[in-house]
């Protein structure tokens, strides 16, 4: 019985550790190449990376790449309409001597050509809101791998006030939820002029980060309450972590969904609604689409086994009368 809970016990560590580094890495790099973006200026295409907490750079380019990705882009670009020039922000930043290329940027004055939104208008309730559920997934580990049933009540009540906690101050004390609101308008005026439209947005994505944040206050009190009354429930604080792998890639494809599924006219180019490659390799138009998960999606893979195996041992004790 000891021997078994220190295996829980040492799986779950392993798995937490996993967690909180999966928090800050890549989980899935998306990468486009045409024949008009040499490899010189772009040797991995125009790639971008995808955390739990936003979409980052991925590209390598040094400082004159920049400078001719961006004269390549101002080019193709010359005939777009005066509603949006991406070109004098992307200059600027050349001009300032930026080490590398932004493909973020790239890749929205891209995806500007059919009429999508910019990348960071995406999962605007889950990115912020992100490390508040791995510190719920965190808090459900912790308590999942304490074999005594008080210890265990006494660890999830405690680490659910903190999140809780935390969580109240981090958005509203701070304003953090306002101030990430404003961002989001800020972000999608850039390419959507309709300035009343983009406000309701905006009140929509306030309502429902809202209502995301007291609905996970909720589901922690259930959480502690289901471990109080019903002795297999404690399974569940393995299972929900360890379907973090599945979490991602749902969200990941109805986001893409979301954008290929939402053209607006700005575009220069009408395509008919798609659905962008979720894994593997696609094509739009003259542009070559990759995306694939990254080291960070082994991180949630090692989360899934280690948690699976720890919750097989539980289970198998709790069968035996032998756990609590």
């Amino acid at each position: 019985m000891d021997k078994q809970n220190r295996i829980v016990a040492g799986l779950t560590f392993i798995s937490l550790v996993a967690l909180v580094v999966a928090y800050f890495a890549p989980i899935w790099w998306v990468s486009l190449t045409a024949p008009n973006y040499p490899p010189d200026a772009f040797p991995d295409g125009i790639r971008i990376h995808f955390h739990f907490d936003g979409v980052y750079n991925g590209c390598k380019a040094a400082g004159k790449g920049s400078r001719m990705a961006s004269e390549i882009i101002q080019k193709d670009l010359a005939h777009d309409d005066e509603r949006y020039n991406p070109i004098t922000d992307a200059k600027k930043d050349v001009d300032k001597g930026a080490e590398g290329l932004d493909c973020v940027h790239e890749m929205n004055t891209i995806n500007h050509y059919v009429g999508m939104f910019p990348i960071a208008t995406g999962a605007p309730v889950e990115k912020p809101l992100a490390k508040f559920f791995f510190g719920f997934f965190a808090v459900m580990m912790i308590g999942f791998a304490v074999s005594a049933k008080k210890a265990r009540l006494a660890v999830l009540t405690a680490g659910f006030l903190a999140v809780a906690a935390w969580m109240i101050v981090d958005q509203f004390v701070l304003g953090h939820l306002a101030s990430h609101v404003d961002s989001y308008v800020k972000e999608a005026g850039t390419f959507f002029k309709e300035p009343d439209k983009i406000k309701v947005w905006g009140d929509n994505v306030s309502a429902i980060s809202k209502i995301v944040i007291f609905g996970l206050i909720a589901v922690m009190a259930i959480v502690v309450a289901g471990v109080a009354k019903i002795r297999s429930f404690q399974l569940l604080l393995a299972l929900v972590p360890a379907l973090l792998p599945v979490f991602f890639v749902i969200t990941y494809a109805g986001w893409l969904w979301f954008f290929g599924h939402n053209l607006h006219p700005w575009g220069a180019f009408t395509v008919k609604p798609f659905m962008p490659t979720v894994f593997g390799e696609g094509k739009v138009a003259q542009f070559s689409t990759f995306s694939y998960p990254y080291w960070g999606y082994g991180l949630l893979l090692i989360i899934f086994v280690c948690m699976m195996l720890a919750l097989l041992i539980r289970r198998k004790q709790l069968r035996e009368g032998r756990a609590e």
